[in-house]
């Protein structure tokens, strides 16, 4: 749940009935579910418009998918796991056995044009 391990709800226990008391702290946790539960509402209202807005064809839209982060992940790197060539990865080395050499006092070809 948020990366909050067990030790640490406990700490924030703790410091909540310290800062707030044991008398105002119920009070104050009515008052907390009731502001997240109005915010998941805005959000939920905030999607279903989106969706709403944008028409038939983005029906199945997931707002996750709007973050960079998961788009990067879902469009672009996702097929790159499911290569099928099990070739393995050559290295450098191997790469440069393969260019061919120049003969020892040759120059190599250079177009003043390109640069």
């Amino acid at each position: 749940m948020f990366g909050i391990g067990p030790l640490e709800l406990v700490v924030i226990a703790i410091v909540a009935v310290v800062l707030f008391g044991p008398d105002r702290l119920p009070e104050f946790a009515r008052t907390a579910g009731r502001l997240l539960r109005q915010v998941r509402q805005m959000v939920n209202n905030a999607q279903n418009d989106l969706r709403n807005e944008l028409g038939p064809e983005f029906a199945d839209l997931d707002v996750r998918d709007l973050n960079p982060r998961s788009f990067v992940r879902k469009h672009l790197l996702e097929g790159l796991d499911d290569d099928d060539d099990d070739k393995p990865v050559s290295s450098s080395m191997d790469l440069m056995d393969s260019v061919p050499r120049l003969p020892a006092g040759q120059r190599a070809p250079f177009d003043p044009e390109s640069t």
